[in-house]
């Protein structure tokens, strides 16, 4: 399911954004959110695409990082199918940045609609793109396209395209794992929960 380039773009990297950046488990395992130029370079790597190199100082990529968070909290409300939380999560999302759409032109010279903060510094713009990308997914009746691995010991979030739109994993691994983990009780007699 494709909601449409730019907002594909923004979700993709808010779901990258929120998995670097917040604390929580992967898999099983810690999630150690990086510190100073890590987080930066962490920052900088999910969001970066082909003819786009940011340059975010630390202040930025921290001040971004708390919108972030934010956003953590608008997937977890979607997943846990509560969209009334998560629509007033964004819609203070969207004040805090002053989110508003603009018409750019992309690399192939078509009109795309992108959302800008009153400025266009790194933080600013990330935040009121991700605030305008969630608002979007709610808005057009695609929240539920967006959720928290429901994995034993994984909290990561993830984006659903799919046709069927049953995804419930952040990946293959834990898919994997909760399969693997069900065989094993009915290959013992028990039933999986």
């Amino acid at each position: 399911m494709r909601f449409n380039s730019h907002v594909d773009s923004v979700l993709d990297a808010t779901v990258r954004l929120v998995n670097v950046t917040t604390p929580g488990h992967d898999g099983g395992h810690e999630v150690v959110v990086p510190t100073g130029r890590a987080l930066t370079e962490a920052v900088v790597a999910a969001v970066r695409y082909d003819g786009y190199e940011p340059r975010p100082t630390r202040a930025e990529v921290e001040a971004l990082a708390e919108e972030v968070h934010a956003a953590r909290r608008v997937v977890e409300a979607l997943g846990a199918g509560d969209e009334d939380t998560a629509a007033g999560l964004v819609n203070a999302m969207l004040r805090r940045t002053d989110a508003h759409p603009e018409l750019d032109r992309d690399e192939d010279g078509r009109w795309a609609i992108h959302f800008h903060g009153p400025d266009t510094t790194f933080a600013r713009g990330w935040a009121a793109g991700i605030a305008a990308g969630l608002a979007m997914a709610i808005g057009g009746d695609l929240g539920s396209r967006l959720g928290v691995c429901e994995a034993p010991g994984c909290d990561r979030v993830w984006v659903d395209r799919s046709r069927n739109t049953h995804r419930r994993f952040c990946g293959l691994r834990c898919q994997n794992r909760v399969k693997a983990a069900a065989h094993r009780l009915r290959t013992r007699g028990g039933r999986p929960r």
